[in-house]
């Protein structure tokens, strides 16, 4: 008998879940086939597919499904309600298996189970038993696929905190890249994970980057209890998990003392970002001297303009750590 075939939308939270996904179905012996890289098709496709108002993140997360839905026995869409205690995410994480259900057709069984961790982290055991029970009967088979994969998660968190190079099996490295002969830049950038590391949705602004003599450091880098303690530097408490913490990390960057500029990177008509970047933008004009800029993301950006902009940026800042002690900043 063929074990049954999955499969992974490769956007939205698969650059932040896929390692506990990929060891959870292989323990149980389920086959998985993952989406290609991002493609201009997948965006065509996906853009006609779906619903008015989407942002572009979910645009592309439907043209993922389109390219394997046809292939694959289930496909795995996660109900994401909540991933830390107290806070929510995206609203269209959680309704997104049904609207995938109710504009794409022909396809094959959703596993929607909710994850939903607002109360407890023990619902996260809870959801992998509901979509265990689909492949097996064996409840003590599950909870080993569950510890096993929850170890290899935690372990490529870790890793990702010390470095970019996270797996192959997440986002390709930049390969053929010449660091300028300077010294190296430490920018930050915040950004959505799937923003991040998705190469097509940001034009491979990590590479861009990097070429320009910039260390990037990320959102995803920083420890949990360091930006738990920045965010409770805040009147009130964050709504939305990752408003929390791009805040935290952001405070915490500006707190460094070596970060030469701070790079937020969004995408049209996302409701959480179009409140937290004005939230950020605002901390550092009133409290400090940074270097910041705002880029946006949708399905009608161009290679050149976001090369122009990533240019102009880091040469400005060359230009303030080579000037700035000589000339006044009010002009």
């Amino acid at each position: 008998m063929n074990a049954a075939k999955v499969g992974i939308p490769r956007a939205l939270f698969y650059y932040r879940y896929y390692p506990f996904w990929k060891t959870f179905f292989k323990e149980l012996d389920v086959q998985i086939l993952v989406s290609d890289q991002t493609n201009k098709r997948m965006l065509d496709e996906g853009s006609k597919a779906c619903i008015d108002g989407a942002c572009l993140p979910v645009k592309i997360f439907y043209g993922h499904v389109i390219s394997i839905k046809d292939k694959v026995d289930y496909l795995f869409i996660p109900r994401f309600t909540s991933v830390s205690k107290n806070e929510y995410i995206c609203p269209k994480f959680g309704g997104i298996p049904d609207m995938i259900r109710h504009t794409i057709k022909g396809l094959p069984r959703i596993i929607d189970t909710e994850v939903n961790l607002r109360k407890s982290k023990k619902s996260a055991l809870k959801a992998a038993y509901e979509v265990g029970s689909i492949f097996t009967g064996n409840k003590s088979q599950v909870r080993r696929a569950y510890k096993m994969a929850l170890r290899d998660y935690e372990e490529s968190r870790l890793k990702l905190r010390k470095s970019l190079s996270i797996s192959d099996d997440i986002v390709s490295k930049p390969n053929g890249v010449d660091r300028i002969r300077i010294r190296n830049l430490n920018i930050a950038v915040i950004a959505h994970t799937y923003n991040f590391f998705d190469k097509y949705i940001n034009m491979d602004m990590q590479s861009k980057l990097i070429q320009e003599g910039a260390t990037v450091i990320t959102v995803d880098m920083v420890e949990d209890r360091i930006i738990d303690a920045y965010t409770k530097m805040l009147p009130k408490k964050l709504f939305w998990d990752f408003g929390r913490r791009a805040v935290g990390s952001s405070l915490y960057f500006l707190d460094r003392g070596d970060i030469d500029g701070m790079i937020y990177l969004m995408s049209f008509g996302c409701g959480v970002d179009s409140f937290i970047s004005d939230l950020i933008e605002r901390r550092i004009r009133r409290e400090k001297d940074i270097p910041f800029i705002i880029l946006t993301l949708d399905e009608h950006s161009g290679v050149a303009g976001m090369n122009t902009r990533i240019e102009a940026f880091m040469d400005m800042i060359r230009w303030r750590c080579k000037y700035e002690n000589n000339i006044s900043a009010y002009g």
